[in-house]
């Protein structure tokens, strides 16, 4: 089964946001309605970026790694193609 990192996006706040999910668009939709935590200070949020990763531990660890870079400007080059994850 296949895992996915995403970052979503959020005009309101112009923030990013890094999670891991089997399914990225139903967690987008859980982001823009149920969540009750930091993504729902800075509603809609946008899918900005997937990528595919064979196993949840691959996918946990790309979150984990984009989070603690903690710089916009990589995020960005994640997104654009110019940094690897």
């Amino acid at each position: 089964m296949s895992y996915y990192l995403y970052i979503l996006y959020s005009k309101v706040g112009d923030r990013y946001y890094a999670g891991s999910s089997e399914y990225p668009i139903r967690r987008l939709k859980f982001h823009n309605t149920i969540e009750k935590g930091f993504t729902s200070r800075y509603r809609p949020w946008e899918l900005v970026y997937t990528k595919e990763y064979g196993t949840k531990a691959e996918a946990l660890a790309a979150e984990r790694k984009i989070k603690r870079y903690k710089s916009r400007r990589m995020i960005e080059g994640i997104i654009k193609g110019i940094v690897d994850v």
